[in-house]
């Protein structure tokens, strides 16, 4: 599997300075970053890492569950995975992630809804992003439509 990269160029400090991540590999776009916009509740058109963090897990688990439903004998039609990352301070100091909720509703035949309760589990156990991120709390709420 290839190497896929970002890359951030920052400019001033953590209150008053901003930044610009691309996503090089892909070359889909270049997105504004900036604390006060991570920490609002508004960002404003700009994103923070916690949403790209978000963006990175619903899709790994996605392709993930896809693959479990695959191989328990169902054929996914639709899957709508939403993960909400949220970050709040860190008693050791600075902030952390400490919670990531995934939500997954979807349309599959071939599996009941212990089947699909059953691959959805897995596919959070199993998927790399979901791995990178042990440590983290990840709760799941999973079914049919």
């Amino acid at each position: 599997m290839p190497t896929r990269t970002a890359r951030t160029a920052w400019n001033g400090t953590l209150q008053e300075g901003s930044g610009q991540v691309e996503l090089s590999s892909s070359k889909v776009g270049t997105y504004d970053v900036s604390f006060p916009k991570r920490a609002a509740d508004d960002a404003g058109g700009t994103t923070s890492p916690e949403e790209l963090i978000a963006a990175a897990h619903s899709s790994c688990y996605a392709m993930q569950l896809s693959a479990l439903i695959g191989e328990a004998g169902g054929t996914p039609e639709s899957l709508d995975v939403k993960a909400d990352v949220s970050l709040a301070p860190d008693p050791a100091g600075g902030f952390r992630i400490t919670d990531i909720a995934l939500t997954v509703r979807g349309e599959v035949t071939g599996l009941d809804a212990t089947g699909f309760e059953k691959a959805a589990r897995a596919a959070k156990e199993t998927c790399p992003v979901s791995k990178a991120l042990t440590g983290t709390t990840i709760t799941l709420d999973a079914a049919l439509d």
